[in-house]
């Protein structure tokens, strides 16, 4: 057994070795190639990018793949013009959870360094697939967890299915999209909590929201809950879609709040959360109007288990625990809305029977320093900018609005829910009704106007 494993040690690293021409891997050398089948195709791609390096898809064709491919810290890996990577079943008729994800989102260990450039991926309609052990709350065609200096180039992908999300990153530090088009149904780039970040020369056109930055949201669209912070997004399309419609904003940005577990808690069947023994649970029940009296305290310290009080909880995170979480410090420049939405950009709680952001009494997320400079109405858009959360400033400069509103909503009805006043700052604005601009019937606002 000794003599077998330095052999087969050797053999890999001459295949290795053979494969690499000037410090590079090229993908072909390792078995990936246009035509083969998918569950080879994928396993021989894997072989390649384990470790990371400077990794090259080189052959122009359509690439089947089954599996979800593992990156690795420290990996920059590009593909050549007319390279698509096409989403297939294995064998057996399993489906791939995802196309792509860090191997260290498994174990919520950071994964560093990691860029990729020029890849295009096929859906063919498949998604949510069982190839690797679920992460609940990723749910996404390209999926990275735990990820510092991220950057996603070149991107293509223009059959996004209705339940994965295009890209998602969750719980980052500095990560960077850029030149990216994503048509389909669903999120087509979507961020958890993470700090430093910026989504560049977009062209959008998705039934959802092409940009989310959710703080909070449903167990099953966030791994982590946390705030999103300085970030910039500039020169992105929100392109018309008259056959779909829509169902979503053209950004959301979604705040919430919890608090420590108590006994008798009213806790509804998906979507609340609790801090309990320094961890945070999500309620992950269906998404039914139902409530619970929680009697149980979640304890358990990995997955998803049902108590004797009937609500199922999913330990959520065990580190960065906090009790609130938004969106702060973020600059939308250059931004044209050629789609019809009734709200392009909203700043939102939820606040029904299927999920609420704030818990009563809980701390109140103020939300701030949210800045729109050159954005651009370009279709009927009867509101611009939707505000629930509480917010300290919006800040506009430059920008052609039409006939558009900016809309400071009512107060949530939410016990322990406080509003301080809004700072609206209004700066070289075109607008059709300049005295109808901003509507904020009940909420304390300051607005300055040059």
């Amino acid at each position: 057994m000794r003599v077998f494993l330095r052999y087969s040690t050797l053999m890999a690293f001459i295949i290795a070795l053979y494969s690499c021409e000037g410090g590079v891997k090229y993908a072909d050398k390792y078995g990936f190639l246009p035509g083969n089948d998918a569950l080879a195709n994928s396993e021989a791609f894997q072989r390649c990018l384990d470790g990371g390096g400077k990794i090259v898809v080189r052959k122009e064709g359509v690439y089947d793949v089954c599996r979800t491919l593992l990156l690795d810290s420290c990996t920059d890996l590009s593909f050549a013009d007319g390279v698509i990577l096409s989403r297939a079943k294995d064998p057996e008729g399993v489906i791939a959870k995802h196309v792509f994800l860090n191997r260290g989102a498994l174990t919520r260990e950071y994964n560093e360094d990691i860029s990729i450039t020029g890849l295009n991926i096929r859906c063919n309609d498949l998604y949510n697939g069982t190839d690797i052990p679920p992460i609940v709350g990723m749910s996404c065609q390209v999926g990275f967890f735990y990820i510092k200096n991220l950057k996603i180039s070149d991107f293509t992908m223009l059959d996004l299915p209705v339940h994965d999300f295009g890209i998602q990153i969750c719980t980052f530090e500095d990560a960077t999209v850029e030149n990216v088009h994503i048509e389909g149904m669903k999120d087509a780039v979507h961020f958890g909590p993470g700090k430093g970040f910026v989504v560049r020369h977009g062209i959008f056109k998705t039934y959802d929201d092409p940009i989310a930055l959710n703080a909070q949201d449903y167990t099953t669209s966030n791994p982590e809950m946390g705030w999103i912070e300085d970030g910039l997004i500039e020169d992105c399309v929100d392109l018309d879609d008259p056959e779909h419609g829509t169902t979503g904003f053209f950004v959301r940005l979604l705040a919430g709040a919890w608090k420590d577990w108590t006994p008798g808690m009213d806790i509804q069947s998906s979507g609340d959360a609790v801090v309990s023994e320094g961890r945070i649970y999500r309620s992950n029940g269906p998404k039914v109007k139902r409530n619970y009296t929680s009697t149980e305290q979640p304890t358990h310290l990995s997955g998803t288990q049902t108590y004797s009080d009937g609500i199922t909880w999913t330990m959520s995170q065990d580190r960065n625990v906090c009790h609130s979480c938004g969106v702060r410090n973020v600059v939308f420049r250059d931004i044209h809305l050629a789609k019809k939405r009734h709200v392009a950009i909203c700043l939102h709680f939820d606040h029904d029977q299927y999920s609420r952001s704030y818990y009563p009494y809980a701390e109140i997320p103020v939300q701030s320093n949210i800045v729109f400079e050159r954005v651009y109405v370009e279709n009927e858009i009867p509101v611009l900018i939707q505000c629930r959360p509480p917010q300290d400033s919006l800040i506009f400069r430059d920008c052609s609005v039409g006939s558009s509103q900016i809309r400071i909503l009512d107060a949530i009805d939410a016990p322990g829910m406080r509003y301080d006043t809004t700072l609206v700052r209004l700066e070289r604005i075109n607008s059709d009704s300049p005295s109808e601009l901003v509507y904020a019937p009940t909420r304390p606002v300051r607005i300055i106007s040059d």
